[in-house]
């Protein structure tokens, strides 16, 4: 005989879990990670075989201004830059910022692309993700805005399998947030900027990168493999001002807690255990914590309330990273410490 008990607790079950999968946000493909830059984030230029620079070159940031060189040894024309950090040769330093480039600059041409957008960058206005090209390149003639739609940790990554190319005069304007520090340009082999070209993001490039004659980057130029050319040009490495997050639940938290895809836990929100320990069955611990996908229901013991009525207590596994469960009293739905389904005997 089947007990009607056992099917009317696996339906209700059943429907508070579709409603908790129903409650949790759906994540947009184009929310990307910043990419790690290790120690190369406080080198405005690494080159691997030569840097050469030519006139009055500017180079600083409050990120910070230094010149990383690995393995060769030459930077011609350094006397005519004016330089805020440390000039690194070919030394422990150059080669420990080198290989930190390497380990960003696979992450970032290992990212998915969000979309496949035309070559030419000019005119357009692009939102935060992850972008390549048909044909590989990119070239950039005009004005390119970057669209941070509000999120001051919103990320632009692209990608190009060959060359980016920007004409000269040509522009890029950051709005609603974007930055120049999670502004991503992988570059699989040579970036070449235009006279009078103002720039932004941190050009990764597998080969070399020429910056000409009054080019201006806010960011960085990092070679992997070739030199680094440079003519007259302002090199800004700064640390971004990012603007507070606050968090559903009122709480101001720093943009490296609040990065998306992280999510931040409330500092009241009671654990697992003190849920299973501390907590009453009638006493409501309510949050507006993010439940984990892989959420599952413990296994379930009865208990009798003070009613008379059967009261079964179902409480999150341990271990889980989340307290937040429903409280179910009757037909009545609330956010809770514990999920209470009550059944008359």
């Amino acid at each position: 005989m089947k007990n009607p008990f056992s099917k009317k607790l696996f339906i209700v079950i059943s429907l508070i879990l579709l409603l908790i999968i129903m409650t949790i946000p759906v994540m947009s493909a184009s929310v990307q990670a910043p990419v790690n830059l290790g120690t190369a984030s406080s080198f405005a230029v690494i080159a691997a075989s030569t840097i050469t620079n030519t006139g009055t070159t500017q180079i600083g940031g409050t990120a910070g201004g230094n010149i990383g060189l690995h393995p060769g040894t030459i930077f011609t024309g350094q006397t005519s830059a004016t330089i805020s950090g440390s000039v690194n040769l070919a030394d422990a330093v150059a080669l420990t910022a080198k290989n930190d480039l390497q380990v960003a600059y696979n992450d970032a041409i290992g990212r998915t692309p969000t979309d496949r957008i035309g070559t030419e960058l000019g005119g357009t206005i692009i939102k935060p993700g992850v972008y390549d090209s048909a044909d590989g390149t990119f070239q950039l003639t005009g004005t390119l805005t970057l669209d941070g739609e509000g999120n001051p940790n919103a990320v632009f990554i692209f990608k190009t399998a060959s060359t980016l190319i920007t004409a000269s005069g040509s522009n890029i304007v950051l709005i609603n947030g974007a930055t120049s520090c999670n502004t991503y340009w992988v570059v699989g082999s040579s970036a070449t900027l235009g006279t009078n070209s103002s720039f932004v993001g941190q050009l990764m490039a597998q080969a070399s990168i020429t910056a000409n004659t009054g080019a201006t980057v806010q960011g960085k130029l990092l070679a992997l493999t070739g030199a680094v050319t440079l003519d007259t040009n302002t090199i800004t490495n700064d640390i971004c001002v990012f603007t507070p997050v606050v968090t559903t639940e009122g709480a101001t938290v720093s943009p490296t807690e609040a990065t998306i895809p992280t999510t931040v836990a409330p500092t009241t929100a009671a654990s697992t255990t003190e849920a299973q320990t501390t907590v009453a069955p009638t006493t409501e611990v309510s949050t507006t914590e993010t439940l984990p996908t892989t959420t599952a229901i413990a296994a379930v013991t009865t208990e009798t309330s003070s009613e008379g009525e059967e009261v079964i207590p179902v409480l999150p596994q341990t271990g889980q990273t989340s307290s937040l469960v429903f409280y179910i009293i009757g037909s009545t739905i609330t956010l809770s410490g514990y999920l209470l389904l009550k059944v008359k005997k």
